[in-house]
């Protein structure tokens, strides 16, 4: 049987999130999730936080609280890879969690589009496995993103510069060829990353509020390979996409 035809929603989860996390009494609504361990060491040097909580993904991965503008919020680090994401997504969603926002890097499908830019995606090309788990393939090659207009609202309201965009998801970051990226820029991806597709899937079957921006880092709409942002990252450009999201995340 195909991956695409493994969805079932007539029975139920063996292993559910409940069965390994409780819910933590206090845990904040609105949660803020990074991929990249830089991103959560500058957070934590940045603003006073306290450790609320733990998942355990082959290793103990910490959630942290702290107070924004006077709203609670939690910050974990993720793993990259849309099956370690979103199996702790299920399980922050236990704890408490009401509103998600994560954000991370991509790559660039457009060559025109700068580093460092800001993309809000609308829709996922599903080149992963996890989503067709949580969504069967009636919906096509694409996952909606629900709550894109709602984002882009707030990057207006904020003032910050962002495109929407449709992204392609993969697997296999060392497998993104050049026909297959031809392919996916005719269907109108902009961008390439890891975990769209599987993190709006889900989002979708457990009826979860969960926002996620992107900012672009190499390129790969050249004739080499463009590392551009990509390992070469500023601090202060990761100070600035912090601030960026704690000020989304408490307008959710």
């Amino acid at each position: 049987m195909p991956i695409t035809e493994t969805f079932d929603n007539t029975t139920e989860e063996i292993l559910k999130p409940s069965h390994v996390i409780k819910k933590i009494e206090g845990f904040p609504e609105t949660v803020i999730v990074t991929f990249d361990g830089q991103m959560l060491d500058t957070f934590l040097k940045n603003n006073k936080s306290e450790k609320i909580g733990s998942v355990h993904a082959s290793i103990d991965i910490p959630i942290y609280k702290t107070v924004y503008k006077g709203k609670e919020i939690a910050f974990y680090l993720t793993w990259l890879g849309g099956p370690a994401t979103v199996g702790i997504l299920d399980e922050i969603i236990v704890m408490g969690a009401k509103k998600i926002l994560l954000f991370g890097s991509c790559g660039s499908l457009d060559n025109s589009i700068t580093e460092g830019h800001i993309i809000v995606p609308t829709h996922a090309y599903r080149d992963e496995g996890t989503s067709y788990h949580y969504i069967s393939t009636e919906s096509g090659d694409f996952i909606e993103v629900k709550t894109a207009s709602r984002l882009k609202k707030i990057f207006d309201e904020l003032d910050i510069p962002a495109i929407e965009g449709r992204t392609w998801t993969t697997d296999a970051i060392y497998r993104e060829t050049r026909k297959n990226m031809e392919l996916r820029k005719k269907a109108g991806c902009i961008t390439v990353e890891m975990e769209c597709s599987a993190i709006m899937a889900m989002a979708q079957f457990r009826n979860a509020d969960i926002y996620q921006f992107l900012y672009t880092e190499d390129n790969l709409d050249c004739k080499e390979w463009e590392q551009r942002l990509l390992g070469n990252m500023p601090d202060d450009m990761r100070e600035k996409y912090i601030r960026i999201a704690l000020e989304v995340a408490i307008r959710l």
